[in-house]
């Protein structure tokens, strides 16, 4: 029988299946091995030391020797699945990341695979400004790297299958408020990702958005919370007679203008929201995509919502305040509407 899991309780099946299938596979990370532990910092793998003890490995804080590591072992023919405690850490690993896993395949013309999988949290949860920062900005550009961004725990335990499989490397973000972690993990303010999670085994796109609620009037494009928060506004802007169509982007990299378009084509106005800062944005170059692949089709200009351009805050008032909320999306989706 199906059964309903969050995105933590996915994951943790997802990683278990592809260690069960794969002996090839194996995780490391800070604290994702401790005996009696929470399982890293949000429960993903709580008990998998004690089924794969000989394939979880614990590592210190060295995040640049954790992925040098883990691109070795996807040399020789290893499948690492490597985890930061926090997405801001991928930032000690920039250079093992950029400038060796995402470019070896290529350099090698073809005769080394990196089928690597790195996993990060991200999003504002009251963590301050080094803990808690939305850093897919910064791993997008990359060329040889597949990002993604999981919103629903049916698309994280997939995604993260397929990503395992996949002879590239691939970055999969997670945002905090989404794992639907419980007791002494659970996060003030979680928002419901759960998820219906079929028998059986299935794998997601690594390259496709979804359209997760259709409509005729404004494309709202978001990713991670913000897909949720967008598909709030939407169910408001629905009873003021506004059809809201809402696409969880989902892939980072490569960008799927293929289903984004046929939905501006439709509504000619577009939103797009981001938990990130605005300058040097996600956002911004979805922005430039549409606008010179459809811009044709708009009827005014595209829309923006993030964050300051300010670290993230500590204070939840502040926090609160910085971080796009489903009210602002609202505001720009009724400003569209004027053209």
């Amino acid at each position: 029988m199906p059964k309903h899991l969050g995105i933590a309780e996915a994951l943790r099946e997802a990683i278990a299946e592809e260690m069960e299938r794969d002996p090839r596979v194996f995780c490391l990370g800070e604290d994702i091995a401790v005996p009696g532990g929470w399982g890293g910092a949000f429960t993903v793998t709580l008990g998998l030391e004690k089924r794969f003890p000989d394939r979880m490995f614990n590592t210190p804080i060295a995040e640049l020797g954790s992925f040098g590591v883990a691109c070795g072992a996807a040399m020789m023919g290893m499948r690492p699945i490597v985890d930061v405690q926090y997405g801001d850490f991928l930032l000690l690993a920039f250079d093992q990341i950029v400038n060796n896993i995402a470019k070896l395949r290529y350099m090698s013309g073809g005769q080394i695979t990196l089928p690597l999988v790195m996993r990060a949290p991200v999003g504002a949860t009251g963590r301050g400004s080094q803990h808690a920062q939305n850093v897919e900005r910064y791993f997008t550009g990359v060329p040889g790297i597949k990002v993604l961004a999981v919103s629903t725990a049916y698309d994280a335990k997939g995604i993260l299958k397929a990503a395992v499989r996949d002879d590239n490397p691939v970055m999969i973000f997670e945002h905090k408020l989404l794992y639907g972690s419980k007791g002494v993990r659970a996060e003030s303010g979680a928002v419901d990702a759960t998820s219906e999670i079929p028998d059986g085994d299935y794998t997601a796109p690594l390259d496709t958005a979804a359209v997760r609620r259709a409509g005729g009037d404004v494309t709202i494009l978001a990713w991670l919370l913000m897909a949720h928060y967008a598909l709030d506004a939407a169910r408001q802007l629905g009873a003021e007679g506004i059809g809201a169509e809402v696409i969880d982007v989902r892939s980072l990299s490569p960008l799927d203008y293929d289903t984004i378009g046929p939905s501006v084509r439709k509504t000619g106005r577009v939103v797009i929201v981001e938990e990130g800062p605005q300058t040097g944005s996600i956002s911004a170059e979805l922005a430039a995509g549409i606008l010179e692949r459809f811009g044709d089709c708009l009827r005014c200009p595209i829309r923006r919502v993030a964050s300051a351009d300010v670290p993230t805050p500590f204070s939840p008032v502040l926090e609160n305040a910085y971080r796009p909320d489903a009210p602002r999306i609202v505001e720009a989706a009724r400003a569209v509407m004027q053209f």
